[in-house]
């Protein structure tokens, strides 16, 4: 019951903001697309360059997506409104909480990637998407939703997500495969940014959108790093109900 109604409220809070986050959802994946689609017509292997940035402009949303609608409300909600005090007092298992903003968060992403494919249905591009690509989409999601209560709850200020965003978020989604090929990076940068699990997102969805199938390892990545996250974010959450 604690997941449903956390999910109920992030549903609440969906369907309140709706146009404002769909249009959120679209502005910036359509300049994206207009922009590098238009200006650069060949990938690097030959192939348009649309088929190149559209699914990494698809992981991108869901990160961006996923991310921003759990640690910024999530923040506020703890900072100043103190409705997470309510949230320890309360007979929901922490664990149920800290699952419904995972999952609410992963679905707010994929509606995110989703308004990318809407926007591009005209373009005639060859790209397939499946249920492996909505579910690398939803994994995607999870990560950075995780990441997002994390920081939500390590943050000591309302500007302190903002600057998280500008300092980790904004890098990866420029540098992790989205615009251009990490190939071309220096080795050692290479290395570093290929583990990322943007990178990891936009090169599997890329994959199976070109249909040439993907690796295994991309989604153990993701994997780990949901886990990573998630004993982070459960650690942060009972150490705050122990104090």
């Amino acid at each position: 019951m604690g997941i449903i109604t956390v999910l109920w409220e992030k549903w609440v809070e969906f369907r309140r903001d709706f146009y404002k986050i769909t249009l959120a959802a679209m502005i910036g994946p359509l300049m994206y697309i207009l922009v590098f689609g238009m200006g650069i017509r060949t990938a690097p292997h030959g192939q348009p360059y649309l088929n190149f940035l559209i699914p990494g402009v698809v992981a991108l949303a869901t990160m961006n997506g996923s991310f921003g609608a759990i640690a910024q409300s999530l923040n506020v909600q703890r900072l100043y409104e103190k409705a997470f005090d309510q949230v320890i007092i309360s007979p929901t298992p922490l664990w149920q909480f800290i699952a419904g903003q995972i999952i609410g968060g992963s679905l707010r992403g994929i509606y995110a990637g989703c308004v990318v494919l809407f926007l591009v249905l005209p373009v005639k591009t060859g790209l397939c998407f499946n249920g492996w690509s909505f579910f690398i989409m939803f994994l995607n999601g999870a990560v950075f939703s995780t990441l997002g209560v994390v920081i939500s709850f390590y943050a000591k200020s309302h500007t302190d997500v903002p600057r998280f965003s500008n300092y980790v978020i904004m890098p990866m989604a420029y540098l992790c495969n989205t615009f251009f090929s990490s190939d071309s990076m220096p080795g050692g940068m290479r290395m570093v940014v290929r583990y990322l699990p943007l990178s990891q997102a936009s090169g599997m969805i890329r994959s199976i959108a070109n249909g040439t199938g993907f690796s295994g390892e991309g989604i153990w990545i993701l994997t780990g790093y949901l886990v990573v996250f998630s004993g982070a974010a459960f650690w942060f959450l009972y150490k705050k109900k122990n104090l």
